[in-house]
């Protein structure tokens, strides 16, 4: 009996620790076996959607026609050999005495030469230089400085330096360079400076020289202060030089104000404003004309005036110095980087000298040649360089995102973005056709797609910066990036494209010097202005671009395109090896100081060079 108790007992504990068991670890109960489910089709993975990298025309309709093209040649050998007549006949005009050369200037400007001419003269002759009459530029450049009086543009230099606004000052006395504050600039661009005036220092007057150290522009005047200072230069100081019957060639020793301590003095305040990452288009357009496009004051209204420098229906490029000004193009607010956010944009409003190596046609910058190509910073070496008949038959180019600084989807605005957009576009194209004879040709516009020129095209971007994270990342999604190529890529291709970037191109120089041909994009003026001729060196390209494809097309393919693009490089590569030296920069900087020199004297109406 026991025995059974204890047996009931310990079944009975058996059994409560079993549920207690079960109690504490659910997931160990036998789960029922589910029913099979039917599978849900998952929907399908919709097509990665690519944008197709195309280009939105910006047409305005109220813009002005290009002027009609000559009925029979094609437009562009037109346009080569007349820019080729032309050059011709300017190089046989120069100047071959110095006696020539003083009646040639006083001929073109109205007034005696500066003193030390005669030194310069001999300077340039030493030298070999090609065009000893074609300083046009520098006289546009000083003019407005002649309405000034002497000691408030010293003052107005002084005061520049002192403040260290991106500048690099330079001190000029007897003869010497007698001080530098450097700013924050690069080793390359104080040897440069001062590598091309030590060449001709000792002819130079006492002075202060104020060199920009920024990319971009600095100077820029409201129209209605620049044309006082031009009225007054023209009508009133230029005639009193003009009048002068016993002139003194040499400069005044000791200008008053001067520093002869060999330092610049500190100055607490400056009259130059920052802007850096904003937009410039309201600051740069305050100089044009108020009856100019630019200044139209309702932006429907506003037009550009490409009649002035557009030839044909597709507007091929006729007036280089009309396309570059800002004042006839209102649609570089939205088109061209520097107009979007500059990269650095440091201005003033008041005429201060500063020397700067290129500038927008709006600003009173005093340009001056590059310390970047006086320091061959891009090389051009002969032995990397190929024949013409061995260059791959494409217009390349490599390059960044400089040119603006993209914010908010900027870079849509900015130059560089759209050039490349555009030669990559996957829609429709112009170019022209004969559908004439070989004897009598009818060239018309004709609508094609792109694709079919891709072979002779290689421009891609190797490189995105100048953004904000969000705007690099999204480049970087919309365009074919390609690797860092070297300088020495392009010279394997016929045609090479030449962009601005924040200012003008520092590869020009190398470029036009090779067996290629240049296409070049560009609005900011260098000093080679005058010295180089668009289509009889280069191929300029329009900002619109209607007439890019037909470029490529024409020199690419047509039996006379692919002669003429040979010819205008081989002649551009031979000019450009004998005005774009080192010398040649020395003689025309060596010009502008002479006229700069006068122009800060305080007897600048009694000196000057008289034979």
């Amino acid at each position: 009996m026991r025995n059974r108790q204890i047996g009931v007992l310990g079944a009975f504990l058996f059994l409560v620790f079993c549920i207690y068991s079960l109690s504490r670890n659910p997931g160990s109960l036998p789960r029922p076996p589910k029913e099979p489910q039917p599978q849900e089709e998952k929907p399908p993975e919709p097509p990665r959607i690519v944008v197709p990298i195309t280009w939105t025309e910006d047409e305005n309709t109220k813009d002005t026609k290009p002027q009609p093209a000559p009925s029979g040649s094609h437009p562009i050998w037109y346009l080569t050999n007349k820019a080729e007549q032309e050059f011709e006949e300017v190089k046989a005009r120069q100047s071959r005495t110095l006696k020539e050369a003083v009646a040639e200037y006083r001929k073109r400007y109205g007034i005696p030469p500066p003193p030390n001419f005669d030194k310069w003269w001999a300077f340039a002759k030493e030298r070999d230089v090609q065009l000893v009459d074609e300083f046009d530029t520098v006289m546009e450049l000083v003019t407005p400085f002649w309405g000034l009086k002497p000691s408030t543009i010293r003052a107005r230099a002084r005061e520049v330096i002192g403040f260290d606004d991106s500048l690099m000052g330079l001190q000029i006395r007897g003869g010497n360079i007698s001080a530098m504050f450097k700013a924050r600039t690069a080793d390359w661009h104080q040897k440069g400076v001062t590598g091309m005036i030590e060449k001709f220092v000792e002819f130079l007057p006492d002075m202060d020289l104020p060199f920009n150290v920024n990319d971009e522009s600095r100077v820029v005047l409201p129209h209605e202060d620049l044309s006082r200072l031009v009225r007054t230069a023209l009508e009133v100081n230029l005639p009193a030089l003009k009048a002068e019957k016993e002139l003194r060639n040499s400069f005044t020793s000791r200008p008053t104000g001067l520093n002869y301590e060999g330092r610049f003095d500190e100055v607490k305040l400056t009259r130059f404003n920052t802007f850096a990452h904003q937009p410039t288009w309201t600051h740069s357009r305050i100089s044009c004309p108020p009856d100019s496009p630019s200044r139209i004051l309702e932006e429907d209204d506003q037009y550009d005036d490409r009649e002035k420098y557009s030839l044909g229906e597709l507007g091929f490029v006729t007036n280089w110095t009309a396309l570059s000004d800002i004042c006839l193009t209102p649609s570089l607010q939205s088109t061209f980087g520097f107009f979007d956010r500059p990269n650095a944009y440091s201005v003033v409003h008041d005429l201060v000298p500063v020397f700067s190596p290129s500038k927008i046609s709006s600003y009173s910058d005093l340009i001056f040649p590059s310390p970047w190509y006086y320091s061959d910073k891009v090389p051009y070496d002969p032995s990397i360089d190929p024949p013409w008949e061995e260059k791959i038959n494409r217009l390349y180019w490599r390059g960044s995102t400089t040119g603006g600084f993209s914010r908010n989807g900027g870079w849509r605005r900015q130059h560089r973005q759209r050039v490349v957009k555009k030669f990559n576009a996957v829609d429709n194209g112009k170019i022209l056709t004969n559908v004439g004879s070989s004897s009598s040709p009818n060239w018309t516009m004709t609508s094609v797609p792109r694709g079919e020129f891709k072979s002779l095209l290689d421009v891609y971007f190797s490189h995105i910066g100048q953004c904000d994270p969000g705007d690099c990342t999204a480049q970087k999604e919309f365009f074919e990036i390609k690797e860092y190529a070297k300088q020495e890529d392009a010279f394997k291709y016929r045609h090479v494209l030449d962009l601005d970037g924040n200012a003008f191109s520092g590869r020009f120089h190398a470029f036009l010097k090779s067996k290629s041909l240049v296409f070049k994009y560009a609005i900011f003026k260098e000093w080679h202005f005058e010295w180089l001729r668009p289509w009889a060196h280069y191929i300029p390209m329009s900002l619109k671009g209607e007439e890019w494809l037909e470029l490529v097309r024409y020199f690419g393919e047509e039996t006379e395109g692919k002669r003429e693009g040979e010819r205008v490089a081989m002649q551009g590569r031979e000019w450009g090896l004998k005005v774009l030296r080192g010398e040649d920069m020395e003689v025309w900087f060596f010009r502008l100081l002479l006229e700069y020199g006068r122009v800060v004297d305080d007897d600048r109406e009694r000196i000057g060079f008289a034979v």
